[in-house]
This record gives structure tokens, C-alpha cells and sequence, in this order.
């Protein structure tokens, strides 16, 4: 399996040491990640992927307490 190329948010600026990076493998498979913490690799598939994306769009995490 080759290493995955993973790609920073385009939120990210410079080489900031805290921004989610993207990665898929050779079967579509998406990873993300935190860059400041490369070994915590979250895989999922993309329709979740695409329901995460579209939730986090519409702000629907901006008031989550924890």
C-alpha cells in the first residue's frame, strides 16, 4: 500500500501547525487528520464524509459544549 498524500484545509494558512488534513487511498477510502497530532487518522466512507461536510457547513457544530 503506498503512504497517503494528504492535503490541508484550505483554511489552513501557512504552516500552521493545527489544521485537518484530507487523504483517500487507492480505494477511495477518505482519512482525515489533525496536524498536530499526525498518528490520530480517522477513516470513514465518503457519504459520511459528505454528510459531516454539509453539516459543518450549515453551522450545525458552531454551538456544541462539551
Amino acid at each position: 500500500m503506498s503512504p497517503l498524500q494528504w492535503r490541508k484545509s484550505s483554511f489552513s494558512t501557512g504552516d500552521s501547525a493545527n489544521c485537518v488534513e484530507l487523504a483517500a487511498d487507492s480505494v477511495g477510502t477518505p482519512h482525515l487528520r489533525e496536524s498536530d497530532d499526525p498518528e490520530v487518522v480517522i477513516s470513514t466512507n465518503p457519504a459520511a464524509l459528505r454528510a459531516f461536510l454539509r453539516a459543518a457547513k450549515a453551522g450545525e457544530f458552531d454551538r456544541i459544549e462539551g
